[in-house]
């Protein structure tokens, strides 16, 4: 890990209005231009649908990579076997990293990709609603909408997601934190 970084961190989830979910999660790789970090297992009442089907379920774990500056994140969804279920990326604000302590705003729109399945964006009701109640502003609504095209442009092609999100598979990210 680089300096300056902690070995867990706390992410301040914003979800416009006005809630906030802290997120603590461990960092198995920490450079200029990635963090990845894993979840500790969930703890779920029911399992998380995707498309109607599992994403993630009570036990699952997701490997996230977070790109500072950029404005999505992504995750590696796992069932609680270890089964990849598909790659999540969540158009959000670029994270501000104090350190131990990240804060982000989401801005709704998702975009998966189940194994061997076409992107698919999701969300889009939930982002026109909190656009038409001005939970976020035009200009940021803007950059929320190019950001998923940009991701679902890039998906289709087989340009996205970057290398180091099949890279660092669950079975390494697990090792590298010692779990």
């Amino acid at each position: 890990m680089s300096e300056g970084r902690a070995d867990r961190v706390r992410i301040h989830y914003r979800r416009p209005p006005d809630r906030i979910r802290i997120y603590e999660q461990s960092v198995a790789l920490s450079r200029d231009d990635v963090i990845v970090t894993i979840s500790d297992p969930l703890t779920m009442s029911e399992p998380l649908l995707v498309d109607g089907r599992p994403g993630l379920e009570e036990g699952s774990r997701a490997v996230w990579f977070t790109f500072p500056g950029v404005w999505h994140d992504i995750g590696r969804f796992h069932l609680a076997d270890g089964t990849l279920t598909g790659i999540y990326a969540n158009v959000l604000t670029p994270p501000r990293i104090e350190r131990a302590d990240w804060y982000t705003t989401d801005l709704w729109l998702d975009v998966w990709v189940r194994p061997g399945a076409a992107p698919t964006l999701l969300d889009v009701d939930e982002f026109e609603e909190g656009v038409a109640a001005r939970h976020i502003d035009t200009e940021t609504a803007e950059r929320a909408r190019e950001e998923a095209r940009s991701i679902l442009e890039r998906a289709s092609v087989g340009a996205w997601p970057p290398p180091v999100v099949a890279e660092w598979t669950l079975e390494r990210t697990l090792a590298e934190i010692g779990a």
